[in-house]
């Protein structure tokens, strides 16, 4: 039975980059404790497949393609999400793009905008989508951006992403000065070393695994579902919305041993 504090149903999240790796195992938890969740992504195929598994859980389910970095696709894809679910109280900025590990002075211009347009514009958008319903809806709201321990510790060859998850962090610590007069609280999640689609490549990478596991205190790699309590958290608003404008580091220790 869930804790009446962290029961969501009637909850509506909204995660982006919710079809797999960290904002998949957001959504699993979320669901889990009752919320109708929708999910964005770009890929068709992980979408229906993430529908099929958040369904188990007993809510509503929904998968909208969107590429973030689009305003006129962000826009398309609320509305859908509205049509579909009628609300949306909780709005998970998580869709992200990782770079290609490209020395810096040789990092063209157009690369460093790939990463930055998913990143940080396609956050922006997200969120000034949902801030807007929020505030119109006049019923409070969480949002939510998920950022990375690059953004805390030099990240050689990895500048562009870094940078974006630095510039998402200062965003969700302005939004939450600005919309607390409409109850809307936001945060970020400063995720550590995870085992996603995007870095299980790099993670298993014998050398990298070397350097990196014994900087690990809990001596293994997050997983999406260390994700998932933390999301119920802070959509539950079991602050009572009092906290706000954090930066959760959700990092296994990385970034203080």
């Amino acid at each position: 039975m869930t804790d009446p504090t962290f029961d969501l149903h009637g909850h509506v999240a909204l995660i982006t980059g919710g079809n797999s790796g960290i904002g998949l195992g957001m959504a699993h938890g979320l669901a889990r404790a009752g919320a109708d969740v929708c999910v964005w992504g770009t890929n068709a195929e992980r979408n229906a497949q993430a529908v099929r598994e958040l369904e188990k859980h007993g809510t509503k389910a929904h998968a909208v393609r969107c590429d973030v970095g689009a305003e006129a696709e962000v826009e398309a894809a609320f509305g859908e999400t509205l049509a579909t679910f009628g609300r949306v109280d909780s709005c998970f900025a998580n869709a992200g793009v990782s770079g290609r590990m490209t020395p810096f002075v040789q990092t063209s211009l157009e690369e460093f905008r790939r990463v930055t347009r998913v990143n940080l514009d396609g956050a922006f958008l997200t969120l000034r989508a949902a801030a807007a319903h929020m505030i119109d809806r006049q019923g409070g709201g969480v949002l939510v951006g998920t950022s990375s321990v690059s953004a805390i510790h030099g990240a050689p060859r990895n500048e562009a992403y870094s940078a974006s998850k630095a510039g998402l962090a200062a965003l969700m610590r302005g939004l939450a000065v600005e919309l607390a007069r409409y109850d809307i609280t936001a945060h970020s999640i400063v995720a550590g070393w995870t085992e996603t689609p995007l870095a299980s490549p790099i993670l298993h990478n014998d050398k990298f695994e070397g350097n990196v596991m014994p900087r690990m205190p809990v001596r293994r790699w997050g997983g999406p579902d260390d994700f998932g309590p933390l999301a119920v958290y802070l959509a539950s608003r079991a602050g009572g919305g009092f906290h706000t404008g954090d930066s959760f580091v959700v990092d296994g220790g990385y970034s203080i041993f």
